[in-house]
């Protein structure tokens, strides 16, 4: 059942998946222990899978920071 799941998880939603998973592990790689490096990891997760939710629906990153910095460059 677990591997179904999970089988369904990675076909259906890869770059979250994924995203997911590196800002797990770069949250955990990048902080040790405690309250405000918890909240780091915590921010690592969320940002991994806004990014990863991105490539599922196949947003336009260089756009987005294009639009964002237009009237700075």
């Amino acid at each position: 059942m677990f591997i179904k799941f999970m089988q369904e998880i990675l076909e259906n939603h890869q770059g979250k998946a994924m995203g997911v998973i590196l800002g797990l592990l770069f949250g955990w790689f990048a902080v040790s222990y405690g309250f405000f490096k918890a909240v780091f990891v915590a921010f690592c997760v969320t940002a991994g899978y806004f990014i990863g939710k991105g490539v599922d629906e196949h947003f336009d990153f260089r756009g987005a920071f294009d639009r964002l910095f237009r009237d700075r460059w």
